[in-house]
């Protein structure tokens, strides 16, 4: 069994750009999906230069348009869209998140490729949804982590609002979208019935903050602070990292003791030696570590400091308590754990190489699906006209020639 095979069959029109719609087609794309990307010819989608032009695509294209092919048209020449319509006739899913308004001074819009197709599952990433004040603003990653909330409940308590790592905005939209259009392909298959897709990077992030909003709630409707490496409302003692033996910027250990089972404080007080502070009426309580919490934090810490961060993850977890070493990347991708299970999987791309890329995570029959290499900008332009529209040579010749196609 195999995940690559789940929606074969399944035609995805794809003219989105950077990262919040290529997320999105990418992870159907990993499960079967026949995306086609449609590129200006020269320039292609954006994110191939992300970090300066080079001879070669950027890395940061790589890792949104794995498995994709790729068709060069020229969009301001009207056989160019016509030939996008074309291909839209035949799609089940067309996705754009071009910048407000774009793709209907296009002449691509819902209303009229749903005339050309109307089963067609019709999407589009925004910034901000349709009725938004905000709506006609450009956004990317950032924008939307600030105005949806996170930014708002993420870093120190006494700090300024921080921006995660993780790209939430972009593909934590993806990823709703991914799903929103496999629930409408679904319903499709049984009804025929086609779509309008719609999600805004903003309101994507308010369904990842749900809950700081439920703590928001609890706590009388004050807005819900930030709280560090904490739990939303900095949670009860001792929850958060401590440092540990080597002293770099990651050499740190996740430790959390959870406030509905008392056990975890007793169990790490034995792991830590001080099986002498069990029973103890500072500490016996959550409510009690929280009155003490800088006194507990530094019980936890004297003993972190005295172990490398692989080890005290090891010691604690093993104890039964949740735990975890803060890995950064260098350390992630040097695991050959990961690409021993499929989680990050080789690729040999014809500008770069080898490299190596973190696929889909979800196993299929054992083992994430596999992955195949981004395309280079036009690779695809007379394979996917013969099979989705069976052009021959000579038609695709004529085109090329005419600059319609890259």
């Amino acid at each position: 069994m195999s995940g690559e095979n789940c929606l074969q069959g399944l035609k995805i029109l794809d003219l989105t750009q950077f990262e919040a719609g290529p997320s999105c087609t990418e992870a159907l794309a990993w499960m079967g999906a026949d995306v086609v990307k449609i590129e200006n010819p020269g320039v292609g989608d954006p994110g191939r230069s992300v970090g300066g032009k080079s001879d070669k695509d950027a890395n940061y294209f790589l890792q949104y348009n794995a498995g994709k092919r790729s068709v060069a048209v020229n969009l301001k020449d009207p056989r160019g869209l016509d030939l996008v319509k074309q291909l839209a006739s035949h799609a089940d899913v067309m996705i754009e998140n071009f910048a407000p308004g774009a793709i209907e001074r296009l002449g691509l819009g819902y209303d009229v490729i749903k005339v050309i197709n109307p089963g067609i599952i019709y999407c589009q990433v925004k910034g901000f949804g349709t009725g938004s004040p905000y709506e006609k603003n450009l956004a990317f990653d950032m924008i939307a982590q600030a105005c949806g909330g996170l930014m708002s409940v993420t870093g120190e308590e006494d700090g300024p609002p921080c921006k995660p790592g993780a790209t939430i905005g972009d593909t934590g939209t993806g990823m709703l979208m991914a799903v929103s259009i496999l629930g409408a392909y679904v319903r499709r298959l049984r009804t025929g019935q086609g779509e309008h897709l719609q999600v805004a990077m903003q309101d994507a992030i308010l369904h990842y903050i749900r809950n700081a909003f439920a703590f928001m709630e609890r706590s009388g409707g004050k807005a819900a602070p930030r709280a560090g490496s904490k739990t939303v409302g900095g949670g009860f003692p001792p929850i958060g990292v401590y440092p540990c033996k080597g002293g770099g910027p990651n050499d740190y250990v996740y430790i959390y003791t959870s406030a509905a089972n008392p056990e975890h404080w007793n169990r790490l007080l034995k792991v830590c030696g001080r099986e002498d502070l069990i029973g103890d009426p500072k500490f016996s309580t959550p409510a009690a570590r929280a009155q003490n919490r800088e006194e507990v934090d530094a019980i936890v810490s004297a003993w972190t400091s005295q172990h490398d961060k692989t080890t005290a993850m090891q010691l604690v977890g093993s104890a039964t308590i949740p735990a975890g070493a803060v890995l950064d990347t260098r350390e992630l991708a040097d695991d050959p754990n990961f690409v021993e299970r499929g989680i990050r999987q080789h690729m040999t791309h014809p500008t770069w190489g080898d490299y190596v890329m973190s696929g889909w995570p979800v196993r299929f029959g054992g083992a994430p699906p596999p992955v195949q290499t981004a395309p280079l900008l036009g690779q695809h332009g007379a394979e996917v006209l013969k099979d989705w529209l069976d052009y021959d040579a000579g038609k695709v010749s004529g085109l090329k020639e005419a600059q319609v196609l890259g």
